[in-house]
C-alpha cells in the first residue's frame, strides 16, 4: 500500500455525541450529551473517571481496554447485565446509535451489539468508529510479557484490517484444538492434518498482516519531526513467519508452515503446547535516536516512546480508514512535562481527532480551554465546570 497515497486530504472526524450507560461497574446511569470536542474527566482517584473510558472502549471489538470479564463490568446486583449505547457523527453517515451489553445473558452468550437498533457484530462497529486507547497499564508494555506485546500489535492491525481480529480468534481456536488431538496418541491424523492446513493458512496471514502494519508504521514515523519530543521509534518482529514473509511467497510459506506443524507433533506432545506460529511473534521496539532497546530505556524515555507509538498510529488509522479515531487517554498528562503535555494537545488537533482525557489535576488541561468539556466525577456522577 502506497502510504504517500493514503495522506492526501484529511480525514473525516468521528465523535461521540451522547453516551448512555446502565449498570456498568460503579455506573447504575448515566446520560452524558458531549458537544463532539474533547472530553476531560478530573476528580480523585476511584470516581469513576477511567471506567468511563473503559466503556467507550467496549464499543469496539474485543473485551474493552483493561480486557476484564463481563461480570466484571456488570454493576452488582444488575438482573440483565451492564448496556453501552452511544450517538456517533460524522460527515460521510450523519447519526448513528451504536449499543452494546449483555442483554439479560449473562456474559454465557457473550455480548450483543446493536447498529441503528439493528443486532450487528462487533466487527461492524469498526464502519462507524475506531477506537485507541492509552492507559496506565500501558506504561510497562516494552519491560513485560511478549503476550501483551502482541495484543497491542494485534489490535494496532485491527485498526486498519478489519478482519485481523477474527483471524486471530479463528487460529488461536484452531492451535487449542490442535493441542488437545496431540496429546491423544490415538487422534485422528486426517482431522489433525486439516487443523493444520487451517493454522498454516491462518497463520501466514496474521503475519503478513503484522508485517504491513510494520512498513506502513515505520513511513508514518518518518513524517515526525526529528526534534519531536515523543522520539521516533523503530519497530521489529520477532518471527519466523513474519521474517520470512518478505522472502517467500505466500503459499510457499503457508506450506512450509504447514509442514513444519506436522513434523513437528512429537515435540510439541512433549511440550503440551504448539510451539512454532505467529502466537509466539514478539514486537521489539528501539529509541531510535539513542540506538537503544526500548526495554533498557528510562521509565520517563518509555512513556515518550509509548505515546509517539500510539500517535503515529493514530495518524495511520485516521489516513487509511478515511476516519479519525478517537482517542481515550487515562491519566496522559500526569507524568508529562508542560512542554510535552502542550506538544501532545497540539498534535491531537492536528490529527483532528476526539479525544477522552481523564486526570486528577485540572490545571494540568487549562491549555484545552474552549476546545473540551470538564466534567468532575465524583461517585459516578458527573458536574460539568469551566476552566
Amino acid at each position: 500500500m502506497n502510504i504517500d497515497a493514503q495522506i492526501s486530504g484529511r480525514s473525516e472526524r468521528v465523535s461521540f455525541r451522547r453516551l448512555r450507560l446502565a449498570h456498568f461497574r460503579n455506573y447504575e446511569s448515566l446520560s452524558l450529551p458531549l458537544s463532539g470536542g474533547h472530553v476531560v474527566l478530573t476528580g480523585e482517584n476511584g470516581a469513576g473517571k477511567t471506567n468511563l473510558l473503559e466503556a467507550v472502549s467496549f464499543l469496539s471489538p474485543g473485551r474493552g481496554m483493561r480486557r476484564a470479564a463481563y461480570a466484571d463490568v456488570s454493576r452488582s446486583g444488575a438482573p440483565d447485565g451492564f448496556a453501552i449505547h452511544a450517538l456517533l457523527e460524522s460527515a460521510s453517515y450523519g447519526e448513528v446509535e451504536i449499543g452494546t451489553g449483555l442483554a439479560g445473558t449473562n456474559g454465557e452468550a457473550g455480548r450483543k451489539v446493536r447498529i441503528n437498533g439493528a443486532p450487528a457484530s462487533a466487527d461492524q462497529l469498526l464502519d462507524y468508529s475506531r477506537i485507541i486507547w492509552l492507559i496506565p497499564a500501558m506504561d510497562g508494555l516494552f519491560t513485560g510479557s511478549a503476550g501483551d506485546r502482541r495484543r497491542f500489535l494485534d489490535r494496532m492491525v485491527l485498526a486498519i484490517d478489519v478482519s485481523h481480529g477474527k483471524r486471530v480468534l479463528d487460529y488461536e481456536k484452531a492451535m487449542r484444538s490442535r493441542n488437545r488431538l496431540i496429546s491423544d496418541y490415538n487422534s485422528d491424523a486426517q482431522w489433525l492434518d486439516a487443523i493444520e492446513a487451517q493454522m498454516a493458512e491462518l497463520g501466514t496471514a496474521i503475519a503478513a498482516a503484522r508485517a504491513e502494519l510494520m512498513s506502513l508504521i515505520a513511513a508514518m514515523i518518518e513524517q515526525t519531526p526529528d526534534d519531536s519530543p515523543f522520539p521516533k521509534v523503530d519497530c521489529f518482529l520477532e518471527g519466523e513467519l513474519e521474517g520470512r514473509i518478505r522472502l517467500e511467497a505466500a503459499l510457499d510459506l503457508e506450506e512450509n508452515f504447514r509442514r513444519t506443524l506436522r513434523d513437528m507433533r512429537g515435540r510439541d506432545r512433549a511440550a503440551g503446547r504448539t510451539l512454532d506460529g505467529p502466537h509466539r511473534t514478539d514486537m521489539v521496539v528501539h529509541h531510535r535516536p539513542k540506538g537503544m532497546q526500548a526495554a533498557l530505556c528510562s521509565t520517563g524515555e518509555q512513556k515518550a516512546l509509548l505515546i509517539g507509538l500510539v500517535l503515529a498510529h493514530a495518524r495511520l488509522t485516521a489516513n487509511l480508514a478515511n476516519m479519525t479515531p478517537v482517542l481515550l487517554l487515562d491519566e496522559i498528562a500526569a507524568h508529562l512535562d508542560e512542554g510535552r503535555r502542550a506538544a501532545l494537545f497540539d498534535i491531537i488537533d492536528d490529527l483532528g481527532a476526539q479525544a477522552f482525557m481523564t486526570g486528577t489535576d485540572r490545571a494540568l488541561f487549562r491549555d484545552l480551554k474552549g476546545e473540551a468539556q470538564f466534567f468532575n466525577v465524583s461517585g459516578a456522577n458527573l458536574t460539568a465546570y469551566d476552566i
